[in-house]
This record gives structure tokens, C-alpha cells and sequence, in this order.
């Protein structure tokens, strides 16, 4: 009786063994079959990277419009090429809209400067926006004049926005001064199966207003007038205004009349981060329809690295803003204080985009042939793309720097080559030794000498310098 029960219960044993030794395993074959897509979801789009040099770029192209212009950078460049990018700018004046319109690509939005209204267009939702007024008619009746529309948000200085691809969205500045505005495309996105040209769609104005536009038009003029009056079921006057080939104040409009009804900025703002960074995410409170777009990047508190005499830095990613797991992109904020420096670091699964946004700092970056790709100043305004692996170093100079970077990826991952959490300091000290063929002191220095984590204050070394 006993033997017969013996092989059953070696066979349970062996078969609970296994479970749990395959439960132990899961979170780490998880871990690499995710870091396995993150690295192929952008294969489709691969083009060649040979870099030779890296430059600090500035618009090439700027389009004047009735209350605003638009800039562009040139994305025929080999850094941008081989990130799969393009980056623009825009201002909006005080009472100008942005039109409606939407992209080919998702796009990451940083705003510099400004604050003001966006509204974005999730196809299938329900209008869960109304505002209605009582009217009397001259019969003595009175009626309701009202209208339903989809979520409307305000926006800030130093807030991210993320915007999906074929969403229509639109931008209105209801207040005193203008919104400057960056973004990132990321035509090598899987979501956009089109080609790597950064396409927009307008659903109103005249992009050919501008007399430095190439020939383009909003997607109503391509339509025939009487088709579209009937699918529309509106007279061909109103046909004719949508398709705006008169227009000739662009796609950034003066709109005097705008009148928006939401609830207050201060008690939107506290709902979404009571219910989102405070809540932690729970997958309940954030359905397609109302998603989470929005997240400010700005303020110091919200600092996820912080060193008094070095800077500060804050990312967001798909863990702080969910969204961004479709997108598949992030975003990280820095500032460096006077003469304070990030040390050497590479982005191990993104390529990099960064814009200054105040002051002045000296970069290097290096590439896999151990040959500086780029060592000069970028100020304010300029933009440099870093590809993946490459390895830069940041000074402030006397003025301090800051900046915004947009990365390829929903979490992007820095590896350091200085400081506490460097590679350096993770290798024995009889790997550094014969490595360098340095002394085993010379090699502890190398390890421990530099006890900040990331952001570094001016070292015994530093010199001020003020170009």
C-alpha cells in the first residue's frame, strides 16, 4: 500500500516543484520578453545610423499665420533619420486656436511657455461636456440652446501632453500671453504604417495661407462640394467655408468669441492627482475615453532625482502617465545648477531628443568607436538628438541649464558610467585594475571617489566657464 502510494506522491512533488520554480522564473522571463518587444517595435522603421557628426540645430522652416507661426526642424539630417523623429515648435498668440487636425504619429507636447485649452477627439466616446442657456422666442416660448461635446483639459507651463495618432485635437490660448509650445513626432513608431514623413491632417483653415507652405489644404477642399453638402447634410455656402480655400489666415486662427465651459484648472487638477499619482493606477478610474493625457513635469517637488549643489530630475513614463504604454514614449526634465554637471551616461533602449529651455551648457557625446560625435555649447532653443547607446556628458556653465529630452521609449533606461550607480561602481576593483592597468588605490578612487548618484556638484577639478 505504501509503495502504491509513492510514485503519486513523487509525482506531486515534482510537479509542485516545477510550479513554483516556473513562478520564480515568470517575473524575470516576463521582464526580458518585455524588454524584447520595447527593442523590436521599432525595427519596421530601422534606417542607417553612421554617424559621423552631431549637430545643435535650430528651425529651418518657420510659417507665419494669423495669430501665430509654426517651426520646423530639418528631419532630412542623419541623427534624425536614424532616430525616426521630427520636432517642431509653435507659438499661439493670445485669443488664437490651433485648428483641429491630427497626425500620422504619436507626439509628446512640452509646453515652455504659456497656459491654455485643448480638447482631444476620442472617436466613439460620448459628449459628457454641456452647456445650455434659456432663451425666450418672440412667441413667448422659450427654448434651450445648448451644446454637447467631448472632454476639454487646460494646460500649463511644464506640462507633457500626450497625444495619439489619428486623435483630432485642438489648442485655444484664452489667456493674456502667448503658449510656446515643442513637440516630438515619432514617425518610427509602429503605430504610424505609413513612411517616415511627419504628416498632418486638417480638419479646418488653409496651411497654404502661408506663402512658405508647400502645396497643401485642410481635407475638405479635396472633397466635390455637392457629395460632401449631401453627406453633411449642410448647403454648399457652409461647404465652401469648410474647405477654406479663401481662407487665408492659416491654421493658427484669431478666435475672438470662444466660449468653453469646464470644470475649474485648480479642481481638475487636484481630481487627477488624487486619483493618479496619489491613488497610485488601479486600471479603474482611467478608461479610453477619459484617459489621463496630461502630467506637469515642472515643478521641483514632483523630482524624482535631487541633489542641492548638482540639479534635479524628473521622467515621466507609462508608470506616472499610462498613455504613454501606447505611445511608447517618455520624457525625463532636467536642470542643472551653476557649473554642475550629469555625468556620462548612455540611454540603453531610446534614442534621445533633447531641447533647452533655458541657460547654456557644454555637451560631448561619443559613439561606439570611442570618436567624439559632438562637443560644443548648446543654448536655448537649440535642439540635439542623441542615438541610442551613445554616451554624453553635460556642464552647466555659469548660468545654469536646463532642458527637456523626449526618449523612443515608454521607459527608457539611463545607464551611468560615474558616480554610485555607474558601471564602474558595480565591477570588482581586480576588474578595474587589470582592465585600466592601473593600482588597486588608483581603481578604488575610480569606484568611490564620486559618491553622487547621477546629477554632480562642480568637483575639485571644475573649472567656471562662461563662453
Amino acid at each position: 500500500m505504501a509503495k502504491s502510494l509513492l510514485l503519486p506522491l513523487s509525482l506531486l512533488l515534482v510537479f509542485l516543484f516545477h510550479g513554483c520554480l516556473a513562478q520564480i522564473e515568470l517575473p524575470q522571463r516576463q521582464f526580458w520578453k518585455n524588454l524584447q518587444e520595447q527593442q523590436q517595435h521599432r525595427l519596421r522603421a530601422k534606417t542607417r545610423c553612421r554617424i559621423e557628426r552631431l549637430n545643435a540645430r535650430e528651425p529651418s522652416r518657420k510659417y507665419n499665420y494669423d495669430a501665430g507661426h509654426y517651426e520646423i526642424w530639418d528631419s532630412n539630417s542623419e541623427e534624425f533619420e536614424c532616430a525616426g523623429i521630427d520636432f517642431v515648435r509653435f507659438v499661439i498668440q493670445p485669443k488664437g486656436l490651433y485648428v483641429p487636425h491630427y497626425t500620422n504619429a504619436p507626439e509628446l507636447l512640452y509646453v515652455t511657455e504659456g497656459s491654455g485649452i485643448h480638447g482631444v477627439v476620442f472617436p466613439g466616446c460620448a459628449e459628457t461636456y454641456e452647456s445650455g442657456s434659456s432663451v425666450s422666442s418672440s412667441e413667448g416660448r422659450e427654448s434651450r440652446h445648448s451644446d454637447r461635446h467631448q472632454k476639454i483639459r487646460r494646460f500649463r507651463k511644464g506640462d507633457l501632453l500626450a497625444m495619439p495618432q489619428a486623435l483630432t485635437y485642438w489648442i485655444y490660448n484664452d489667456g493674456d500671453t502667448p503658449i510656446t509650445i515643442v513637440a516630438l513626432a515619432d514617425v518610427g513608431n509602429e503605430n504610424n504604417q505609413l513612411d517616415l514623413q511627419f504628416r498632418k491632417f486638417f480638419l479646418a483653415g488653409n496651411p497654404q495661407a502661408s506663402r512658405s507652405q508647400e502645396e497643401q489644404r485642410n481635407i475638405f477642399a479635396g472633397f466635390d462640394e455637392d457629395l460632401l453638402a449631401e453627406a453633411l447634410d449642410v448647403d454648399t455656402q457652409t461647404i465652401n467655408k469648410l474647405q477654406s480655400r479663401d481662407d487665408e489666415r492659416g491654421v493658427i486662427v484669431r478666435a475672438e468669441r470662444l466660449r468653453l465651459v469646464f470644470p475649474e484648472y485648480e479642481e481638475e487638477h487636484e481630481r487627477e492627482r488624487e486619483s493618479g499619482r496619489g491613488g497610485g493606477y488601479n486600471g479603474l478610474e482611467e478608461t479610453f475615453c477619459s484617459a489621463k493625457i496630461r502630467e506637469n513635469i515642472d515643478h521641483p517637488s514632483r523630482a524624482d532625482v535631487y541633489n542641492p549643489r548638482g540639479g534635479r530630475l524628473s521622467s515621466v513614463n507609462s508608470h506616472s502617465l499610462p498613455i504613454l504604454s501606447y505611445l511608447r514614449l517618455s520624457a525625463q526634465k532636467g536642470v542643472l545648477y551653476k557649473n554642475a554637471l550629469m555625468g556620462p551616461h548612455w540611454s540603453t533602449n531610446a534614442h534621445s531628443a533633447m531641447y533647452v529651455t533655458r541657460g547654456r551648457a557644454r555637451i560631448q557625446v561619443v559613439g561606439n568607436n570611442g570618436k567624439r560625435v559632438f562637443d560644443e555649447d548648446v543654448n536655448q532653443g537649440q535642439l540635439l538628438v542623441v542615438p541610442q547607446n551613445f554616451v554624453i556628458v553635460k556642464k552647466a556653465s555659469n548660468e545654469g541649464f536646463e532642458w527637456i529630452t523626449f526618449k523612443t521609449n515608454e521607459n527608457a533606461i539611463n545607464n551611468q558610467l560615474a558616480g554610485r550607480l555607474s558601471a564602474i561602481r558595480a565591477m570588482p576593483v581586480d576588474v578595474l585594475t587589470n582592465s585600466y592597468g592601473i593600482s588597486r588605490d588608483d581603481a578604488r578612487d575610480l569606484k568611490y571617489k564620486r559618491e553622487e548618484a547621477t546629477l554632480f556638484s562642480p568637483g575639485s577639478r571644475s573649472r567656471e566657464y562662461d563662453a
